[in-house]
């Protein structure tokens, strides 16, 4: 009979075993892999390669990237790796840069930081400290504002240009470039608009807190410029920085499908089918610059001198911005603000 019970508990317990498991520790369920905290694309080699990047800045008025000013700026990138921020969008400029345009570099990556969280992350940081070239896409200009500004992306994009690399943006990438910008924060403003009050609420200007290129300061620039008629609101944005700061505020406005590449000794050339826009204004305050009123900025109808440089395959030069002067021979005409109308003369 003891035989038998011992039979019986045996058989239970194997019968326990079975349905339950090991009767060892109770052990928690591994945890799932976190997702990346934040999305890239890289094409080339993915080991970070040191050179020396040989400076300057790209300023592109969106619309289709023009390939002359591109290879400028991989050129300029010295054989390094190649960085795209973006905060919204997808990879499509990394086989467009690494693969179609004929100039080697060690890698492209492209990064989608599309929060401020991502602004204080250690492998974004890094692979910002490692970059020899960094571009801006286009989108909205307020989310680069919004997401990157007053961060360690924003100090550690800054010690990249003071090491030499080479900056660049399209549309709104460009939009942010200057040490003084239309972050759009309150949205976008027509030419009309601006004339008819330069302090609308929608006119939100950024001044030295962003971006520090050397070559930019004291500049606000402007982008998809003649196609969409923004040469009224950028001299109402100057006429803002003349009215505030007491300096003459200087404005680069640039179309589509062209670009301004500027050189680390400040000479501008200017690539593709439209024209650039060089801006100046005059030490000569505006009139009427207040807020719910019209702008009048006359300054003896030289309020702004305005230097226009035509784009092309080769590359146009004739304006340095050291001393944001054009060339000798380079004609040079004037913008001024009557009552909220623009003329040009």
């Amino acid at each position: 009979m003891k035989h038998i019970t011992l039979i019986t508990v045996s058989f239970l317990l194997s019968c326990l075993t079975a349905a339950c498991g090991s009767l060892g520790p109770d052990l928690p369920d591994q945890a799932p892999p976190k997702p990346p905290a934040f999305t890239s694309w890289v094409v080339g080699d993915t080991a970070n390669v040191v050179t020396q990047p040989l400076g300057g800045v790209v300023l592109a008025g969106g619309g289709t990237d023009v390939d002359e000013a591109m290879r400028w700026l991989l050129q300029r990138a010295n054989g390094g790796d190649v960085l795209i921020i973006r905060a919204s969008g997808s990879n499509g400029y990394n086989d467009y840069l690494f693969r179609e345009l004929g100039v080697q570099v060690n890698s492209v990556e492209t990064l989608l930081l599309n929060n401020r969280t991502l602004s204080d992350n250690a492998d974004v940081l890094r692979k910002v400290r490692g970059a020899e070239a960094i571009f801006f896409a286009g989108g909205d200009q307020a989310n680069y504002v919004n997401f990157y500004r007053d961060t360690p992306l924003a100090a550690a994009l800054n010690e990249r240009v003071k090491a030499g690399a080479v900056l660049g943006g399209t549309s709104a990438g460009c939009a942010i470039l200057g040490q003084v910008y239309f972050s759009a924060l309150s949205g976008s403003v027509t030419a009309d608009e601006a004339l008819a009050n330069p302090y609308n609420p929608a006119i939100t200007l950024g001044m030295d807190n962003f971006l520090q290129q050397p070559l930019l300061a004291n500049t606000v620039t402007d982008q998809h410029y003649t196609n969409r008629n923004r040469e009224g609101r950028h001299l109402a944005f100057l006429a803002r920085l003349a009215t505030e700061r007491g300096k003459q505020p200087r404005g680069i406005g640039v179309d589509e499908r062209t670009a301004v590449c500027v050189s680390p000794n400040g000479q501008a050339t200017v690539f593709g089918s439209g024209s650039a826009y060089f801006l100046l204004a005059s030490a000569t305050k505006p009139e009427v610059c207040q807020p719910g009123k019209p702008l009048t900025w006359i300054a003896d109808k030289q309020a702004v001198s305005v230097t226009a440089i035509p784009g092309s395959v080769a590359g146009t030069g004739g304006f340095a911005l050291t001393t944001f002067q054009p060339a000798t021979g380079v004609t040079t005409s004037f913008w001024y603000a009557d009552a909220g109308r623009l003329i040009k003369r």
